[in-house]
């Protein structure tokens, strides 16, 4: 089951390099929580998103506040139901022209091949300081 799992989470930023976001929330559970961690007065793609409408207005967002310049996905672990994904990405704010990088940690819950709950965590303070310019 771990290597399905990756295998998903693999095609899910498959998917995302092309801007198929469809496929990512075709992905989703119904009842899907999307969490980016941290506030969202401090930056807009920050905070909850609930189910696949939630997830395909996520990735709206990010694509009317950043453009990516880098998007790499270094490492994946799976333990069960989870895979954990480290990565580094650089991005520019469109508010600013100012530059966010940061390495990140992406985490899947999967049941029945289907996402459940993602978890982000990064550097929030480069994407707040960016957003201020």
């Amino acid at each position: 089951m771990s290597a399905a799992n990756i295998a998903l989470a693999q095609s899910l930023y498959a998917a995302f390099g092309r801007g198929d976001i469809e496929t990512i929330a075709a992905a989703c559970a119904p009842n899907i929580r999307w969490q980016v961690k941290g506030r969202r007065e401090d930056y807009p793609t920050l905070g909850v998103w609930n189910g696949p409408a939630g997830v395909r207005d996520f990735f709206k967002l990010v694509g009317e506040t950043q453009s990516a310049v880098a998007f790499t996905q270094d490492e994946f672990h799976a333990a069960g139901d989870t895979v954990v994904v480290l990565g580094n990405y650089r991005w520019t704010v469109r508010k600013t022209g100012k530059p966010a990088d940061a390495d990140f940690v992406h985490v899947f819950t999967l049941k029945d091949g289907k996402v459940t709950a993602f978890r982000e965590f990064t550097d929030t303070a480069q994407f707040a300081q960016a957003w201020r310019g």
